[in-house]
């Protein structure tokens, strides 16, 4: 069997099938977050581009000049929608910060370079308007699941004086990736992924933060303990090609699947709860 067999990358990659129970994972996330929005100080739907999927969702904090969480959710680039992540926003308002959740478009529709320079233009909306919603947007930590992981390491690596020279160098500070995927390559075989994902030979490597210069901000690499030994191996890849100085922290949450890891995150005592907040400067 080659790293490359298509039967065992679906075995790896299909976190749908390795979950049996995903659906209650996914209809918790979908009442607990609009349970979220008619609860929390919020605005929604806010543009931060012209396209269609171009909003993003504001969870205020009474905390003046709070630092910025920004997360991105996942869904293999092409699937759900931020209406469904609002759920990860009480816990960390109530810690302090203000936490935005953009959306973007899917798969097969645009290609992950369109989603991840998206994500680009969300980032630079909150930068200028983090300050509006009582943020300081000299603190933004972006945060993502899954593919949102992946986009989350594409912003902690983006080149912004290239984007906007009014911007700073270094606009995120930290990145909090969550059960991410670091070298596409494996997803350009996976029969699962391959037709909506498109991915070319060129696109991996322009889209794959393994192959990136080590950035200078902090990113904490995690991923749960009984995901498939791919996501594992992902998860300590992004340790061993960026070094301990940009990711200290790579580490596997005991007894959580791909899907109740983020149970951790929202929990104002998991472990990715805490570690979040370190990076938000609020512990």
């Amino acid at each position: 069997m080659t790293r490359y067999d298509p039967a065992w990358l679906d075995r790896q990659y299909d976190n749908r099938a390795r979950v049996a129970e995903h659906p209650r994972h996914l209809a918790h996330w979908a009442e607990a977050s609009v349970l979220s929005r008619a609860e929390s100080a919020c605005q929604l739907d806010l543009r931060y581009g012209d396209g269609a999927a171009e909003s993003l969702d504001v969870f205020t904090t009474s905390r003046p000049d709070a630092p910025v969480l920004v997360f991105i959710h996942g869904g293999w680039w092409r699937s759900l929608d931020k209406k469904d992540f609002s759920f990860v926003a009480p816990a960390f308002a109530a810690a302090g910060a203000l936490v935005v959740v953009p959306n973007y478009s899917l798969c097969p529709s645009v290609g992950i370079e369109h989603i991840a320079l998206q994500m680009v233009r969300a980032l630079q909306w909150v930068w200028k308007h983090a300050a509006q919603h009582g943020g300081d947007a000299r603190r933004i930590v972006v945060a993502g699941h899954s593919a949102g992981a992946h986009l989350a390491a594409m912003m902690l690596s983006c080149r912004w004086k290239q984007v906007d020279e009014a911007l700073p160098a270094q606009l995120v500070g930290g990145a909090m990736a969550i059960s991410g995927v670091y070298d596409l390559e494996p997803l350009r075989h996976t029969p699962i992924l391959m037709n909506d994902l498109q991915l070319t030979p060129a696109s991996v490597k322009r889209l794959s933060p393994a192959f990136f210069p080590r950035p200078k901000g902090k990113l904490h690499a995690t991923v749960g303990a009984l995901e498939s030994e791919e996501f594992l191996r992902q998860n300590q890849l992004i340790r061993d090609v960026w070094g301990p100085t940009a990711v200290p922290v790579c580490e596997t949450i005991p007894g959580r699947n791909h899907f109740d890891v983020l149970q951790s995150l929202v929990d104002p005592d998991g472990r990715l709860h805490e570690l979040t907040l370190r990076l938000l400067g609020l512990r």
